[in-house]
């Protein structure tokens, strides 16, 4: 490991959050860094898997949540809320804790919620866009997933492929969610064979959005969702003709407001973007209705070719836009790995 004297002079420091992005921890003094001094091991108690309320009142330093081990669902790690340098949180930091989680819905992605704050701005929308096969769908599914684990129910509007499908896509990929759906802790919505069927009816081009709103908070509170991801948006609002662009962002609007109304569904649309295009979304309204936009891609660089997120946009967090170097990982999914100026730096030095 790198020993610095300032962590100012480390790009895995956050210092709008005083944060460590590389040992997951606050920094009290950067002139200080935390990489001279030894973290404590968790203790068997820290890393037992305990309900969230369970671990805060036990004043735990570092929550993980693990469930269903033995269908080999990942180990999720609520990360950016609690000081793990600390021994004992302070009833300050307990108090911190309970705020962010009331104020922040965990995304459950490894280094993300660091960088974010706490994560996504509970009942507002994110649009998570990208090409075809950079991981928006797994992005998706571990953000409902994590949510499930911690007891925020997820809903998933699944739009361009079955679910029967997308189920046996999870398993192979090492998530094997039956549990969750069978306790109610998850729902998959199939609208793709629905929705096309209206849309091939000449007499009626375009969907009253007041019948897809309807569809999608009834299904959320047969099992009181706290989650919500639409995957892909577009092809829920749009017949395919240039003359219903206009349609389509006032109906995007009316759902998004209808669905932030209700201020009980922290949600995620996917947007896919055509190969080569500068666009963010199809309709170009999208990115201004969500409160944060995560852009997924794959770079070449120095011959080496890298899966790059790209936090685009993060309102009401101090996070400046920035470009992460990412895994997909079997079992476990997204998983940050470093910045990409510093695998720049890193890879022009040998």
């Amino acid at each position: 490991m790198i020993r610095r004297t300032s962590c100012r002079e480390c790009p895995l420091y956050i210092p709008s959050r005083a944060y460590c992005l590389k040992l997951k921890t606050t920094v009290e003094d950067p002139l200080s860094p935390p990489c001279r001094i030894a973290l404590p091991e968790p203790s068997a108690t820290q890393g037992a898997a305990a309900p969230v309320a369970e671990r805060v009142a036990e004043g735990a330093t570092e929550m993980q949540v693990t469930a269903y081990p033995e269908a080999g669902l990942p180990e999720v790690a609520l990360t950016g809320i609690v000081d793990q340098v600390s021994a004992q949180p302070t009833r300050g930091q307990q108090f911190l804790l309970t705020q962010r989680l009331d104020h922040y819905a965990p995304t459950g992605i490894p280094g993300l919620d660091e960088i974010l704050g706490g994560g996504f701005l509970r009942g507002k929308t994110y649009l998570v866009a990208g090409e075809a096969g950079c991981g928006k769908t797994i992005f998706s599914i571990q953000f409902l997933i994590h949510g499930a684990l911690i007891g925020e129910p997820g809903l998933y509007i699944a739009i361009d492929e079955p679910t029967s499908q997308l189920l046996k896509g999870l398993r192979l990929f090492g998530w094997d969610i039956g549990d969750l759906i069978s306790s109610r802790r998850l729902m998959f919505l199939d609208m793709r064979t629905h929705f096309s069927k209206i849309y091939l009816r000449d007499e009626r081009k375009h969907i009253e959005p007041r019948y897809i709103i309807e569809q999608v908070l009834n299904a959320a509170k047969k099992i009181g969702a706290r989650r919500l991801v639409i995957d892909p948006i577009a092809p829920l609002v749009y017949g395919g003709k240039e003359e219903d662009i206009l349609y389509a962002r006032e109906f995007l609007r009316e759902m998004v407001f209808a669905i932030e109304k209700t201020g009980e569904l922290t949600t995620v649309m996917t947007s896919e973007i055509p190969t080569g295009s500068s666009k963010l979304s199809r309709f170009g309204v999208e990115e201004f209705l969500a409160s944060g936009i995560i852009v997924l891609g794959i770079e070449e660089i120095y011959g080496s070719v890298e899966r790059i997120m790209y936090i685009r946009k993060a309102r009401w967090a101090p996070v400046k836009p920035s470009k992460y170097i990412f895994d997909i990982v079997s079992g476990r999914g997204i998983v940050i790995r470093e910045p990409l100026s510093e695998y720049i730096r890193r890879i022009a030095r040998r």
